[in-house]
């Protein structure tokens, strides 16, 4: 079969196209090199089917784009969604934490030390002068802001883990920040099965769900299953059902079983039994060994109680029939200062008020400063994740600017063979068969 005489024509013409195709590629990346999860693209070009010529073989006809393939490693993407939940959980619970020490005020004068310090020097002071109006109001004055104190911050843990409980009722609940990504996800999925199912290639959708599942990840466990039609399926912190499936939304979320992330560090926090209740339990095992250490002393000598504890209220108290006027230093006549002794002795016994503060106040620094260097180390770990997807993934303008040239040579070049092929069909239809000329 003779071949035609405008086929150089035809094979130029692709040229163009293609080259022109992968500068506009070209262009995009350009254009999103600041964009927030924008993964680079490229135009696969390959060489179209040759025309077959009887006695001398093949002949090229040119080249086409087949794919427009956007660059992702999705071995990466997990890596960076199994660290984001690490960073979700690490710096709410280390937000948390700190501001539970915060509240503490240790070491200073206003915290529960100096506050004890204060009350078992009163005690001394009392034994030395059991006579004495001023120490009697001392003492007294000094019990009441210790038991306000203790109060204080037991209801200052109690705001924080309801802050929590706040934060994750609004992350969670109804058009909350989940249920919005949620709900984009799914529409994207239908978005995406539409686009595949006509032959398109919708790479920048592509882009966007990944984001999304990039911000989800933060929240809790992310398990990601695709469908082979473009739509996946995302099941949220182990629950047993999917909370997208496909352009589906299941709303509430289904029960997360081992949520990890925000959710799950928020789920702790504000948890009757999470690190915040445990704390305050302590500050009740605290507050219910200074009543009894002190009472156990203080009752045999003036027949009351000096403390009160509520368990159910979680309220310390100086017990209101003691007062300056009838607080007692001792049993015995006049001048006994026995029980203030003994009292002011509980100072820093070991097993006594001062111990079990000191091991509250050490167990919730070093809580707090495991929770601030594990929320360093996942940062640390997902920007260096987040640098080698960038490698993979993100625009370099360097090499998109020789790119640019290089398709523009590529351009020009196929243009200039366009010429060629014009002038001499210029010739053979114009200028064929006039003698002379």
């Amino acid at each position: 079969m003779p071949i035609s005489t405008f086929m150089g024509l035809h094979t130029s013409l692709r040229g163009l196209l293609a080259e022109q195709r992968a500068l506009d590629v070209t262009s995009h990346n350009i254009a999103n090199a600041n964009t927030l999860g924008y993964s680079r693209q490229e135009a696969q070009l390959q060489a179209t089917d040759a025309l077959f010529e009887a006695g001398s073989g093949q002949l090229g006809t040119g080249v086409d784009v087949m794919a427009y393939k956007r660059i992702r490693d999705s071995f990466l993407d997990l890596q960076y969604r199994t660290q984001a939940m690490q960073v979700g959980a690490g710096t709410t619970r280390a937000g948390a934490l700190d501001q539970a020490e915060l509240r503490l005020g240790e070491p200073g004068d206003n915290g529960i030390a100096a506050r004890l310090n204060s009350f078992w020097s009163s005690w001394s002071d009392f034994a030395n002068t059991p006579d004495s109006g001023a120490a009697r109001q001392s003492l007294i004055g000094d019990a009441t802001t210790l038991a306000s104190a203790v109060n204080a911050l037991d209801d200052s843990l109690q705001t924080v883990a309801g802050q929590a409980a706040a934060k994750l009722a609004a992350l969670t609940g109804a058009g909350g920040e989940l249920q919005q990504i949620a709900g984009e996800l799914a529409g994207i999925n239908g978005a995406i099965r539409d686009a595949q199912s006509v032959g398109s290639q919708p790479n920048d959708l592509f882009d966007r769900r990944d984001l999304l599942l990039d911000k989800l990840a933060g929240f809790a466990q992310v398990s990601v299953v695709g469908d082979g039609a473009g739509s996946i399926r995302v099941t949220l912190g182990g629950a047993a059902a999917p909370l997208v499936d496909g352009a589906t939304l299941t709303w509430p979320p289904p029960a997360m079983t081992s949520p990890g992330g925000t959710i799950g560090a928020l789920m702790d926090l504000s948890s009757p039994t999470g690190t915040l209740a445990s704390y305050r339990g302590e500050i009740a095992t605290f507050a219910q060994a200074l009543t009894t250490q002190v009472n156990a002393i203080y009752q045999p000598a003036a027949a009351a109680d000096f403390f009160a504890y509520d368990a159910g209220t979680a309220r310390l108290s100086v017990n209101p029939a003691v007062t300056a006027a009838t607080v007692r230093a001792g049993a015995g006549a006049a001048g006994d200062n026995s029980a203030a002794i003994a009292l002011s002795e509980l100072r820093g016994k070991s097993g006594g008020p001062d111990d079990l503060y000191a091991r509250l106040v050490t167990r919730i620094g070093t809580e707090v400063a495991d929770a601030r260097r594990g929320a360093s180390n996942a940062n640390v770990l997902s920007n260096s994740i987040e640098d080698r997807r960038q490698s993979a993934a993100g625009v370099s303008l360097d090499e998109e600017m020789t790119n640019l040239i290089r398709f523009q040579r590529g351009y020009q070049a196929a243009a200039r063979a366009m010429s060629a092929t014009d002038m001499l069909l210029d010739t053979l239809i114009n200028r064929t068969g006039r003698v002379g000329l």
